[in-house]
Formats: structure tokens, C-alpha cells, sequence
């Protein structure tokens, strides 16, 4: 093996058995522990008959079965394909359709609704009783290259597509930012709020394990036990979108935490207001917005820290492997102060789209991936994230395809066009609000329900406007999201929400 995921944690292994690695509601796995543990979850899997390249559907929310379980499909020479377990039985079917698992994992409380796959249905008890027992030798030499994860991301298709990473790229990522100025060396201590079948979740996972880091999984965000988790255990990195640092400064007990072991806050997803950011001035920890998206393998660049006070609207120029341009439409580079398309280049990035060679040479071009958003490079290289292209919204982090919140609205009986657009939200920073267009105003009680049916919760649209009108629509006949913005801007404070 050379430069493989199981390769990292097994060094780590080696070098600090007993450092904890993951630790999830108090129970803690040691890298000792967590290393023999995948080796008998990948000696169970081939004795199974799983052979390289097979997939393996992995449905539950973070524990630490689910951990070892990653490891081991990917030490088995498996491709780990994670299911959102928010999403509907309908969602399911259309991943794994594409997919085609052999094996399907799933926690109790999601095993009806992964019974729509053909793959063999296999129990996270299997996973659990492995966690103890005789070492396991598993003869089986990993190729660096071969793909680890199929990650599906919401983008500007009604469909997700599924992003896919290999050894190399994974170790590559966190190789990029190991060397970063305020590295999050071996034994630092990190907070991960994210699900493991997100991208968020599934690179920090991988990430900070191959750097020799301790993750703290944090089921759900509570400000202040995230809070009390900082102080207490001295937590050195934490990231999340600004939303949840407002929430946390927003604490009474704030004023007096001690968050001096924080050397690494970064944000994401939106704009840092000035307040926030002397807010947390005052406590010595300076947020540094990041720009990246799943594709790059997460993060693209962060914000320089002694650039990060006087610019806090400006990501950085990159990381040490990694490259930015800004591009016009005829691909050639942007001046200084042009908007365009930002590209990125990167050991870390993806090797392609899951079966999907066309959206994949769409997106990577002699080597440069196109993220179809826009940005600005000033003099220096600092970039600037303007806008999206690609037609998301982005709740608590989570993004959602409008496209995707658009297709199942048309598909109710009454609905004659229908587009998605984002409305802020004081918890979420922005939700979904669908305006529609038919004969007469439909039952919204009924379409929200048929939503239900057929969208993870955090996709159904919690604001609903009716037209009576068609629609407007640009000079090419399709419709003009732009004008359907700009004319239901303040609409949320106005409308009912319907949940």
C-alpha cells in the first residue's frame, strides 16, 4: 500500500495507539482500537464476497460503528456510498439505482425505507459485534488510486450527482492543509457537527483522521454544549456556517468563555458580518471565512489570519497545492477586479462524477475544475466569492437543489410551473420558497405533504407563493429565476409558514 486512507490511520496506530481518534457522546475510540476494529469489519466483507470496486450503501446517523465501518469497506478495496438518512424512500431508490450496491447497511430505524435496493440488507449489529475480537489479517494490498467514495451532492440538476474520491485525492486534501499556517497538527482536537453521509462530514472524517487529529462528533448543534465542549476539552478547530457562531456569542455565558485554545475557526456558506467578527475579536479567535465546495474536496482556500481582520469578506488564494483562477466565458483570466468563474486545481479534487462522463467533462477541463460560481481576484490573488451559478440554496450549511424542490412541486395536480428560490431564515440563514403558477391556488397543506413524501425535510419549501399569473420568463423562453427574486423578495414577511 502507498498513500491510502487505511495507510494514515494505521501510521497513527502505530504512533499513538492509545490517542483517541473519534469520540462520540462520551464513548471514545483510541486509534488502536479503531484500526483493529475496521480490520475485522474488511476480513467480515471479503469472507462475504465483497470484491474491489463493489459499493456499499451505508445508511444511519454518526456513530462509531459507522466509522469503522467506512474504513472498513474502503481497507476491503470497497467504494463507500453514504445515504442521507433524511432522505425519502423515493430518494433511496433513484441513488442506489445508479449505484447498484452489493451491500446495504442500515440502523433499524432506516431499514424499511433502504429496502427499496436490490443489495443484500445487512445489519449495523454485525458491525457492532465486531468491535472486540482476535485480530484480523487482512491480505489485501490497496491501489491508491482506487475510488473510496461516491458522495452525493446537490448541484443545478434535479438529480444529485455523486462526486467520487480516491485514496490519493483524500490523503492529498488533508496533506494540502496539514502544512497550512495554523495547521491542525497530530493530537489537535476538533469539532465535527456535520452527518457522515454529507461531504462536510465524510472529509472531516477522513481528513482529520489522516492527520492524527481527535474528532469530536456532535450529534446535533446545541449552542451551548458546543460551547461547554470548546472550553472543556480544549477544542483547537471548530467550522460551521455563521449562523452557528451567532447562536454560540449569543450565549449570556459567552462573555466570560475561555476559547484561547481555539488556533482555527473557519466559516463558511455566507458572509461574516463586522459584528460577528470583533465579537469574537474580543475573545482572540479571528473567524476566517473559506470558500470550496464538495468537488475540490472541501475546502479551496481560507483566509490568511492576519488578512482575515481588515478583509473578512475575502477567502485567501489558495492553499500550498492549491491553485485559483477567475475566468471569463471565453476561458481566458479575468483582471484583477473582474468577476468570472473561479476555477480550482488540485491533487484533492475528484476524479469524476459517478457514471456521468458528460457532467464530468463539464466540470474538469485541462485539469481545472469549473465550480460554475462566481468570483473576483484582487491584486494580490485574494479571492472573493460573488455568487452562485449554480442554482442552490443553502440551509445551515446543507445544500439543496432548487431544481430538484421544483421537480417534485411540478409533479403535484395543479401545479403548472414552479420555481425555487431562497428566503432567509434567522436559524438556517436561507429556506427553500417555492412560487407556482395554475389554473387556481392548489391546497398547500397537500402540496407540502406530497413534498414530505418526497424530499428530506430540509428540502421541503417552508414558504409558499402563488401566481396567477404565468411566470416570467427571459428571451430563450425559460424561466427567469432573477425576476422571480427580485419580485418576492420581502414575501417571506408576509406569507404563512406552511411548516
Amino acid at each position: 500500500m502507498a498513500q491510502t486512507l487505511p495507510d494514515a490511520i494505521a501510521w497513527w496506530a502505530r504512533m499513538r495507539p492509545d490517542q483517541p481518534a473519534v469520540v462520540l457522546d462520551g464513548d471514545t475510540l483510541t486509534y488502536a482500537e479503531y484500526k483493529a476494529w475496521y480490520d475485522r469489519v474488511a476480513a467480515m466483507l471479503i469472507a462475504d464476497g465483497l470484491a474491489p470496486g463493489d459499493r456499499v450503501a451505508v445508511c444511519s446517523l454518526n456513530s462509531l460503528a459507522y466509522c469503522a465501518l467506512i474504513m472498513g469497506v474502503i481497507r476491503a478495496g470497497g467504494v463507500v456510498s453514504p445515504v442521507n438518512f433524511r432522505y425519502t424512500a423515493r430518494e433511496i431508490a433513484e441513488l442506489c439505482e445508479d449505484t447498484e450496491p452489493r451491500f446495504a447497511f442500515a440502523t433499524p430505524e432506516f431499514a424499511e425505507k433502504m429496502n427499496v435496493t436490490n443489495a443484500r440488507a445487512r445489519s449495523f449489529a454485525e458491525i457492532e459485534a465486531l468491535r472486540e475480537g482476535e485480530p484480523a489479517v487482512v491480505d489485501h494490498d490497496l491501489d491508491p488510486e482506487a475510488r473510496v467514495v461516491i458522495i452525493a451532492t446537490s448541484g443545478s440538476t434535479a438529480k444529485p450527482k455523486g462526486v467520487v474520491f480516491t485514496n490519493r485525492s483524500m490523503t492529498a486534501y488533508a496533506a494540502n492543509w496539514a502544512l497550512e499556517e495554523t495547521s491542525t497538527a497530530a493530537g489537535s482536537r476538533i469539532i465535527s457537527l456535520a452527518p457522515l453521509n454529507t461531504s462536510a462530514g465524510f472529509v472531516q472524517l477522513m481528513h482529520y483522521l489522516t492527520q492524527g487529529c481527535t474528532l469530536f462528533m456532535v450529534p446535533r448543534f446545541e449552542p451551548a454544549e458546543t460551547l461547554k465542549l470548546i472550553q472543556e476539552k480544549k477544542i483547537t478547530c471548530f467550522a460551521a456556517v455563521p449562523v452557528f457562531f451567532e447562536a454560540i456569542s449569543a450565549l449570556p455565558e459567552f462573555d466570560a468563555a475561555d476559547l484561547s485554545s481555539l488556533r482555527l475557526a473557519t466559516v463558511g456558506g455566507a458572509r461574516v458580518s463586522r459584528a460577528l467578527l470583533e465579537r469574537y475579536k474580543s475573545k482572540g479567535v479571528i473567524l476566517r471565512q473559506i470558500y470550496g465546495q464538495t468537488e475540490v474536496g472541501g475546502n479551496a482556500t481560507i483566509m490568511p489570519t492576519h488578512l482575515a481582520l481588515d478583509e473578512p469578506e475575502k477567502c485567501g488564494w489558495g492553499g500550498l497545492f492549491i491553485e485559483l483562477r477567475v475566468v471569463r466565458p471565453d476561458g481566458s483570466d479575468c483582471a484583477p477586479g473582474e468577476t468570472g468563474e473561479i476555477l480550482m486545481r488540485s491533487p484533492g479534487m475528484m476524479k469524476e462524477y459517478w457514471r456521468n462522463p458528460e457532467a464530468t467533462a463539464q466540470a474538469i477541463r485541462d485539469g481545472w475544475l469549473y465550480s460554475g460560481d462566481i468570483g473576483v481576484l484582487d491584486k494580490r490573488g485574494l479571492l472573493t466569492f460573488v455568487d452562485r451559478l449554480k442554482d442552490l440554496i443553502i440551509s445551515g450549511g446543507l445544500n439543496i437543489s432548487a431544481a430538484e424542490v421544483e421537480r417534485v412541486v411540478c409533479e403535484f395536480p395543479g401545479v403548472v410551473e414552479a420555481l425555487a428560490i431562497a428566503a432567509p431564515d434567522p436559524k438556517f440563514g436561507e429556506t427553500p420558497m417555492v412560487v407556482y403558477h395554475g389554473p387556481v391556488e392548489v391546497d398547500v397543506e397537500a402540496l407540502i405533504a406530497h413534498c414530505n413524501d418526497n424530499l428530506s425535510n430540509y428540502k421541503v419549501p417552508r414558504y409558499v407563493a402563488y401566481s396567477a399569473e404565468p411566470l416570467p420568463r427571459l428571451a430563450t423562453g425559460k424561466l427567469s429565476k432573477p425576476a422571480v427574486r427580485e419580485a418576492y423578495a420581502g414575501a417571506h414577511q408576509t406569507l404563512a409558514r406552511v411548516r
